[in-house]
């Protein structure tokens, strides 16, 4: 596929280096022409009042309908690893626009409260303390493959009512469709969507006390969620709910570590947990560059003139470590007040599963540095390496010694 010579190549040292290529565009082009390895161009979007503009503007849309294909189709992009099932699986709450969105974001919402999340505290504090308590009988151990990616994934499957004997290869699915793509995209994505249609259906025969069971059920003023969007929540859920809190548990661990005085300090006093996750999501947050919206007329962006049917990149990464907004952006500190970040975005498709991700990053968190007050990066741990993911801010494994 061509390239453009004049737009921005989002390669591995941008993937690597992140915040420091981003501080620059921050000051020389905070909006800027940009594209992938393979050429789908885009304009980034750095500055936070710019993403801020950009996550509310009426002329920026997100339905992955025909029209964002003929704009993928003119830059000359072609999926041919997208079997109908992935793309059925695409179409979801996040990529839809009102009023699709805001139908199904209010029957969603009446049952995926912060109520019924916070009855799932005891269930992820017992799973944390079964988690750790593995690892401490390691000297060394990949904090990601033994904490911070189980975790999030037995919480979805309790939460969907998941059958135990079924969960291995659920979460085999989930990390084939969740990495970089490769030849299994097409097969899992394929298994992933006949297993929860049946998983929907078991739920429509026989509920039970989860939340799959709820969505099943749910109705407002008569309307209900069709079987393919029950499928489609569902794997929203699932890919959404467990990328995103592998990666706040294991880049704000990190942090952590990385910084001994705060580790220190949220120690002393672990009441200060709740304000440090908000720190460490603005700090170094899962989501690198929000999912993909698109123009559907020309917009002015901190003097950029975008025309319309242009892609948008939006990195809310950058946003959170600007200085206009946050001072000393760059230092962690777990006494900021909290607030303000956009690390689960902004405006309509502000994340609905924040509340569980921050209580999920709470609970491991504070169990993980009250379990092991020697906690170190192993030896030739860091420099960290970042999985190669625009969208999302993860690492590859993090080696710690737990004594």
């Amino acid at each position: 596929m061509p390239t453009d010579p004049e737009a921005f190549t989002l390669d591995i040292e941008f993937v690597q280096n992140p915040h420091e290529i981003e501080a620059k565009l921050r000051v020389e082009a905070p909006v800027r022409l940009v594209q992938t390895p393979r050429g789908m161009r885009s304009w980034l979007i750095t500055r936070y009042e710019d993403v801020k503009q950009v996550l509310t503007s009426p002329d920026v849309h997100k339905d992955e309908g025909l029209r964002a294909q003929l704009i993928a189709e003119r830059h000359g992009a072609s999926f041919p690893m997208l079997s109908p099932a992935f793309r059925l699986l695409e179409v979801h709450m996040l990529n839809s626009d009102p009023p699709d969105h805001t139908r199904l974001r209010r029957l969603v919402a009446k049952v995926f409260t912060t109520r019924a999340i916070a009855r799932l505290r005891p269930r992820i504090e017992s799973v944390t303390a079964q988690l750790l308590d593995a690892m401490a009988h390691q000297d060394r151990v990949d904090l990601v493959a033994g904490f911070a990616a189980p975790l999030p994934m037995i919480v979805i499957c309790e939460l969907l009512g998941v059958p135990e004997a079924d969960r291995e290869k659920f979460g085999s699915w989930v990390e084939v469709i969740t990495g970089a793509g490769d030849e299994r995209l097409v097969e899992a994505s394929e298994l992933f969507l006949a297993y929860l249609r049946e998983l929907v259906a078991a739920k429509r025969a026989e509920p039970g006390e989860d939340l799959l069971s709820d969505l099943v059920a749910v109705t407002d003023s008569g309307d209900r969620l069709t079987e393919h969007e029950l499928v489609a929540m569902a794997e929203l859920l699932v890919i959404a709910g467990h990328d995103t809190t592998v990666s706040l548990i294991a880049n704000g661990t990190l942090a952590l570590l990385r910084a001994p005085g705060q580790l220190k300090a949220l120690r002393a006093d672990p009441s200060l947990v709740p304000n440090a996750v908000e720190e460490l999501l603005r700090y170094d947050g899962p989501v690198h560059i929000a999912t993909t919206r698109f123009t559907t007329a020309p917009i002015t962006v901190g003097g950029v003139e975008i025309p319309a049917d242009e892609f948008l990149s939006v990195s809310l990464l950058s946003a959170n470590r600007d200085g206009e907004r946050f001072t000393d952006p760059d230092e962690l500190d777990v006494t900021r007040p909290a607030g303000g970040h956009v690390a689960f975005g902004h405006g309509i498709h502000h994340c609905l599963g924040a509340p569980l991700a921050r209580l999920e990053g709470a609970v491991a968190l504070g169990a993980l540095i009250e379990r092991f007050p020697a906690l170190r990066l192993a030896d030739g741990a860091d420099p960290a390496r970042w999985r190669f993911s625009a969208l999302m801010h993860g690492l590859e494994e993090l080696p710690v010694a737990t004594r």
